[in-house]
């Protein structure tokens, strides 16, 4: 007899073997159907890890993401000739993105801003799907039709809407280190620069789309002007122009606002 972990590697090992599940599965054969829950749940659990930096813990986010399994299978055409993962991502991450719009919110957002991050969020895993790869900001913006401000907000909202516990650990779930309460100074050497940071974001709203969307790749993500350029569509030399222009554009107006 075989174990779960024996059955898991006859299906990566033999397609044809899956291919005969899924039959089954037309048939409503029960069985046929646990076993690719078993086969694809360590799938699931791995999509539900994306998110274990929020509040909820992480049997929770397990629990929904096994639902967005079951649905995926229950729904899922083999004759269409889409693998099965990349069916079903989508169905499970949105299952999880349901949980905490609608259960988890712990920062209170106006429901237009939770209706655009979603669309985002939609947006981003269909093209991820599509492209084989992480979609730009202005990829994301033309497909959900809007600005690329108005998507790098939804980003900022979606990536700050949960607030983490002191007692968390830092580190992944195995490791044993310190909480992150531990890791929270008394005095932080960069409060003299609050000052100038609340000058720069004043002028923000001045600068178009495009200036906005670099800047947030380069000092935000921290991306290299190769990446950006790849990103935008443009050559790493424009990139660069882009940002001293910006930069120098930025500079200007918050020294022309300074009293003399």
């Amino acid at each position: 007899m075989r174990s779960a972990g024996d059955h898991k590697d006859e299906l990566d090992d033999d397609p044809r073997a899956e291919v005969a599940l899924w039959e089954r599965v037309a048939k409503d054969d029960e069985t046929a159907r646990e076993e690719l829950i078993r086969h694809y749940l360590p799938f699931a659990k791995s999509l539900a890890r994306r998110y274990r930096a929020s509040s909820e813990s992480r049997e929770d986010l397990e629990q929904v993401a096994s639902m967005g399994l079951v649905s995926a299978i229950n729904r899922y055409e083999p004759d269409r000739g889409i693998p099965f993962r990349g069916f079903a991502a989508p169905t499970i991450l949105g299952e999880l993105r349901h949980h905490f719009r609608d259960k988890v919110w712990t920062v209170r957002v106006p429901r237009s801003l939770q209706e655009r991050i979603a669309s985002v969020e939609n947006a981003s895993e269909e093209l991820s799907s599509e492209l084989g790869r992480p979609p730009s900001i202005s990829e994301i913006a033309a497909r959900i039709d809007d600005s690329e401000t108005a998507v790098l907000e939804a980003l900022e909202a979606s990536h700050n809407r949960w607030h983490l516990s002191l007692e968390r650990p830092v580190g992944s779930e195995e490791d044993e280190g310190s909480t992150l309460g531990e890791q929270l100074g008394s005095d932080d050497a960069s409060y003299e620069y609050v000052e100038d940071r609340m000058a720069v974001m004043g002028e923000l709203p001045n600068l178009d789309d495009r200036q906005l969307a670099v800047l947030r790749m380069r000092f935000d993500e921290g991306l290299s002007q190769t990446v950006i350029a790849e990103r935008i569509g443009c050559s790493q030399m424009q990139v660069s122009r882009i940002l001293r222009r910006t930069l120098t554009e930025l500079r200007e107006r918050i020294e022309g606002d300074e009293p003399g």
